[in-house]
């Protein structure tokens, strides 16, 4: 009886031992590098922005970000050979902030989620619509709740000093599955970012980049992966840095008084948006 007692209580405290360890204060430095087809033909993508700018290659390259997450607050720096900005997420009072700044212009934008849950019914309403014209676009837009699920398995290494494990996120789709491969520790977790960089906490932002990444079905902290995105081009993600041991002041999450916000809806009206952000009225 002693022995089933003492075996219970050790498989007890192995299980508890390998839960991650919920890391409420951190600093946590991505890199995220866009890679684009070499055989592109960029005359069919040149001057979308207007005056010599090329939007729709904006995230081309390498964006360095430095995210800071203190109990339910978190904020994200981006920077970029082509712009820099900083996203402030308020996890209770569920507001997301974005201030861009691109060919010197600075721009700003709030959004509730709902806000963003009503963005996204009408892009997808939008997509729909566009696609009853369209075949080909309908079996790729289609909307619909994929189910995912996680594969974890047996190879290990070690990324920015943390010990970390790969899994597979596994999403069914229409006529297909789609396989995303991650490398995650099951060191730490947090409770209101699954991982950084990439589309990572850009909200409505991110809506172009990909799809969604499923990631907090991970039972850990994603630090690297490598994802395809629309027009052949490969994102590639990896964590450098993470800092648990910093104190966060207050001020980091103060949201500058000197930046014109406006909501959402003003931004993504007519002739608003993107156009606002590079300095246009």
């Amino acid at each position: 009886m002693k022995l089933i007692f003492l075996s219970s209580f050790l498989l007890a405290a192995t299980v508890v031992f390998a839960q991650p360890k919920m890391i409420t204060q951190a600093t946590i430095s991505t890199t995220t590098n866009v890679i684009a087809p070499e055989d592109e033909d960029v005359s069919q993508v040149q001057n979308q922005g207007g005056g010599g700018f090329n939007f729709r290659n904006m995230g081309d390259g390498e964006t360095k970000t430095t995210t800071y997450v203190k109990n339910d607050l978190v904020k994200t720096n981006l920077k970029s050979e082509t712009f820099k900005g900083a996203i402030y997420r308020d996890n209770t009072k569920k507001i997301t902030t974005t201030i861009f700044e691109i060919m010197g212009n600075t721009s700003g934008f709030y959004s509730s989620d709902d806000d963003q849950a009503e963005m996204k019914k009408k892009m997808d309403s939008m997509r729909e619509a566009r696609s009853n014209t369209d075949t080909a676009m309908k079996r790729r837009t289609r909307t619909v709740d994929f189910q995912a699920t996680v594969v974890y398995l047996d190879e290990t290494k070690k990324i920015a000093g943390f010990n970390c494990k790969k899994a597979l996120i596994i999403t069914d789709k229409l006529l297909s599955k789609d396989t995303l491969a991650v490398w995650y520790t099951p060191e730490i977790k947090f409770a209101n970012i699954a991982s950084t960089g990439g589309t990572s906490g850009m909200g409505a932002m991110a809506g172009g980049f990909g799809g969604a990444t499923n990631f907090e079905k991970i039972d850990g902290f994603v630090m690297q992966y490598e994802r395809s995105m629309p027009r052949g081009r490969v994102m590639e993600v990896k964590v450098t840095k993470i800092d648990m041991d910093k104190d966060i002041a207050a001020k980091e999450f103060e949201i500058p008084k000197d930046v014109e916000l406006k909501s959402m809806k003003e931004m993504s009206g007519p002739g608003g948006g993107m156009r606002m952000m590079m300095g246009g009225r």
